[in-house]
């Protein structure tokens, strides 16, 4: 079985090291991202597997649920092994299924981390990130509580979601800013020249909705798949980790079945061709799932 680890390492910060192929855990979550899976079993048989896999990495929300996912990592995982990370975000709220509201306001977030911290059973938090800007609070301020928390030793590091650059430099002149997570696949780059940002100054870019296609797309990637003896979904792991030596995709399963078909996807070196077939191909995104 194919470890995690062949897709090569990451690190975060400077201190945090971790395999190149991580997990993502919202999809463990009930219909709508709301309330608890259909399936718990399967959910925690998942994050099980994660791990012995070589999954060091796994990202989640406190508004995936809300609140079940980091639930389910704590009960199928804690205590932890000394060398996985756990990242989690705040900084939306959930009225109802498929509802998103904002709410990064300095107050929401000191009690949004220490609720994560009560439910993932950590003392601190390895990457906390804002999960995204709130136009009806100062993003300045947002930073600045968790730079706070940070300096008060819950947060080990910060990190962002859904921004921009101006976003990022903002942020960087308060506090380290050691990740940035946007939407991002190889054939849906809005977000290209925040991966060539990230890359320039040594900061991780973690791209969620990372098996994302469109026809053309998935022709392309079914082309080299064939030649390649891999699935599509591998294609186009491998082309995101072939992109750039920051990128550290986080796919996410409640299925064990579909999560050994993703980390398969560390042992794929796409040649510089292949990579090129790939990267002309930019048709408007549609789930591959």
């Amino acid at each position: 079985m194919i470890h995690a680890s062949a897709a090569g390492k990451v690190t975060l910060g400077g201190d945090l090291t971790v395999n190149r192929l991580g997990f993502g855990a919202m999809r463990l979550t009930g219909k709508g991202i709301w309330g608890p899976p259909a399936d718990r079993e399967a959910a925690l048989a998942t994050l099980k597997r994660a791990v012995e896999l070589g999954v060091n990495f796994i990202d989640t929300a406190d508004s995936y649920g809300p609140y079940v996912s980091e639930e389910l990592i704590a009960e199928a995982l804690a205590p932890y092994p000394p060398d996985l990370v756990i990242a989690t975000k705040g900084g939306w709220e959930r009225p109802g299924p498929g509802q998103w509201t904002h709410n990064a306001s300095p107050a929401h977030l000191r009690q949004a981390v220490e609720g994560s911290l009560k439910r993932l059973r950590l003392e601190r938090i390895d990457l906390y990130q804002l999960h995204t800007p709130d136009l009806a609070v100062s993003f300045d301020a947002s930073i600045e509580a968790l730079a706070q928390l940070r300096e008060q030793g819950k947060i080990r590091h910060i990190g962002l979601s859904n921004v921009t650059r101006e976003h990022i430099e903002r942020a960087r002149k308060i506090v380290p800013i050691v990740s940035v997570q946007n939407r991002y696949s190889f054939a849906d780059r809005e977000w290209d020249y925040v991966v060539d940002y990230c890359e320039q100054n040594q900061i991780v870019f973690i791209p969620w909705a990372p098996l994302t296609g469109g026809r053309d797309a998935h022709e392309a990637l079914e082309k080299i798949a064939r030649k390649r003896n891999a699935t599509p979904r591998q294609i186009a792991l491998a082309w995101l980790l072939k992109r750039s030596p920051v990128m550290l995709p986080i796919p996410g399963t409640s299925s064990p079945q579909h999560l050994e078909e993703n980390i398969a996807a560390a042992a794929i070196a796409l040649s510089q061709a292949e990579f090129e077939e790939l990267s002309s191909v930019q048709p408007p995104p549609i789930s591959l799932r």
